[in-house]
């Protein structure tokens, strides 16, 4: 397979200057890589809208002449020690009922209210726009939130006061190491703790195979026989691949190869400005296809149960598609995790998903030749910022608290970049114009059509998924014909769902399976249908690849094959995942 994606995906990147894309990144380098040019038009959009409206204006008007007199009447209340607790839950704690800091609760969730409705209830206002209004609304409220500063915050003035203001010494030392490891591109503190090779990523196995774009490792075996078919997994690319071989108790990759499987992992080398032209081309053919070869090579006459992670997924679902249309019978099984098909509804995400958004994104890959891993995470933080941006500080500056570091927080921190050329057709392509459960998404000179993909698949949704919603997942049904399909639910969001361990008490999923290509449910009756299941989602899917795997086990295959062109060439974890 040498899968080359069309000319409309994406316009061409290269090092050549280009006064608009100079133009943009200067811009993107003062916003943080927000294109202002969509916020200005939601507002005019909003504005005209409301000024054309004159109920509208007198309801918020009158709106907010009640949410006025009502904080007055509540502080003076208060002031009397006579009013009633807040009733929003950000404020529950008992510190919170004292004056004047239940007077602070009530003005912001008053104003909150108010706010929400000035910016979501205006007729006409266009649907993006309301969606970019209602974003922008909700990072001002967490601004202006009393919970996030140290004087408005009761909590927080106690805990000062209980420690004689220490823990405000340690949240300027823990802020100045911050600055100073930004400075010097070192990792965020406590991430020392784990180290790729000594205590994650250490499941025992080769690299196997190395081009300019991924090694492939496979895993030691470590049972006297396995199953017959060797499982090849495909992580995303925007992400090293050890999330899915963490420390052992969290390892998805040693609890499959203790459960007898022979297991192969991409991993993506990490590009630089060099690699600036790669595209999905090429992560097709260096990636997806050249893995498969090199699996069908090593453990010969035996299909592959194919797994794709995240973005991994959809590489993997547009591969195999290919391969169905080329005729290739290689395949036992698709699995997706938390991968997404259908972009028509991707969730939070479309914040960041415009022609305009696009095009300043694109100036600045230009500039760079890559997309940074910061300006990746410092997206993912907007969309939660009260999660992932204030809470962190206040308990790291003003508790003067470190997290206890973990795994999972020690990989997240472990970034990749993406080629300019690659990242842009991805979100051009299946993003903004989602091509690919359109039918136009052209690779090796034909349109993808995903309902070529008739084999057993199971796919994989978490419940709180702020990357690739499981509702939009769950649109993959729709666009195969697969006669064998599991669809499963698991609670937990994008990364710790997948990384749930066999065992945990906390953790629960649902799962229903079709035996035909027609049955389809929405997302909502599917909910009602499955029941739930307590416990983690890797015994389920496990016994799932048994079964749709031959029923006598075989010796364990040899580790590469020299012979084959597929030597040894170093220890498990490799050396791409260094970079």
């Amino acid at each position: 397979m040498s899968a080359r994606p069309g000319p409309s995906l994406a316009p061409e990147t290269g090092p050549q200057q280009n006064p608009a894309h100079t133009s943009r990144a200067q811009v993107a380098a003062v916003t943080g890589g927000i294109a202002p040019d969509d916020y200005v038009r939601a507002y005019w959009d909003w504005l005209l809208s409301l000024s054309g409206s004159s109920r509208k204006q007198t309801e918020l008007a009158v709106s907010a002449l009640q949410t006025a007199l009502d904080t007055w009447k509540y502080a003076t209340l208060a002031a009397a020690g006579a009013a009633p607790a807040p009733t929003d839950a950000r404020f529950s704690d008992a510190a919170w009922n004292q004056w004047p800091y239940n007077v602070y609760a009530r003005w912001f969730g008053s104003w909150a209210g108010w706010i929400r409705e000035a910016t979501t209830t205006v007729p006409g206002v266009g649907e993006r726009n309301a969606q970019l209004l209602d974003f922008a609304g909700r990072r001002l409220l967490d601004a202006l939130s009393p919970a996030h500063y140290l004087h408005t915050n009761p909590q927080l003035l106690e805990a000062t006061r209980a420690e004689a203001g220490q823990n405000l010494v340690r949240g300027y030392r823990n802020w100045v190491e911050d600055v100073q490891r930004t400075l010097t591109s070192q990792r965020p503190a406590g991430s020392q703790a784990y180290e790729v090779g000594r205590n994650i990523a250490i499941t025992p196995g080769k690299v196997v195979m190395r081009n300019e774009l991924i090694e492939l490792i496979q895993y030691t075996p470590q049972t006297p026989d396995v199953h017959a078919e060797p499982i090849l997994i495909t992580p995303a690319w925007i992400m090293k691949y050890y999330i899915l071989d963490l420390s052992p108790a969290n390892s998805l990759v040693r609890y499959l190869v203790g459960q007898g499987h022979t297991v192969f992992m991409i991993s993506w080398k990490n590009p630089t400005a060099a690699d600036r032209n790669l595209g999905m081309d090429d992560y097709l053919r260096l990636g997806c296809a050249a893995a498969l070869d090199a699996v069908n090579a090593i453990v010969p006459k035996r299909k592959v149960h194919a797994v794709g992670y995240c973005i991994g997924g959809t590489l993997l679902a547009i591969s195999a598609a290919v391969l169905a249309a080329q005729g290739e019978d290689r395949l036992a099984s698709v699995t997706l995790l938390a991968g997404q098909t259908d972009f028509s509804e991707p969730g939070e995400l479309s914040i960041f998903i415009s022609p305009s958004q696009l095009a300043m994104l694109d100036a600045v890959m230009q500039e760079a030749g890559v997309l940074e891993s910061e300006r990746m995470a410092g997206a993912f933080a907007l969309l939660r910022a009260s999660d992932l941006l204030w809470a962190p500080a206040l308990r790291t500056y003003v508790r003067g608290e470190r997290d206890e570091p973990n795994d999972l927080m020690a990989w997240n921190s472990d970034g990749t970049r993406m080629p300019a050329r690659m990242h842009s057709e991805y979100l051009h392509g299946l993003y903004l114009d989602n091509a690919l459960a359109r039918g136009e998404l052209v690779v090796e000179r034909q349109h993808v059509d995903l309902g070529r993909l008739r084999l057993p698949m199971f796919v994989v949704g978490t419940e709180t998924d702020h990357v690739a919603p499981w509702r939009s997942v769950y649109k993959v049904r729709g666009l195969v014909k697969s006669t064998d399909y599991t669809f499963l639910l698991t609670n937990g969001g994008h990364n710790s769902g997948v990384v749930s361990g066999p065992v945990h008490p906390n953790w629960r999923h649902r799962v229903l399976n079709w035996t035909d290509a027609t049955t389809m449910l929405s997302p909502d009756e599917w909910l009602s249908e499955a029941p739930v299941r307590v416990g983690s989602w890797w015994p389920t899917w496990q016994k799932w690849l048994v079964e749709r795997s031959r029923a006598e086990r075989v010796a364990a295959p040899a580790m590469g094959d020299a012979a084959a062109g597929f030597s040894v060439l170093d220890d498990a974890p490799g050396q791409y995942v260094h970079g």
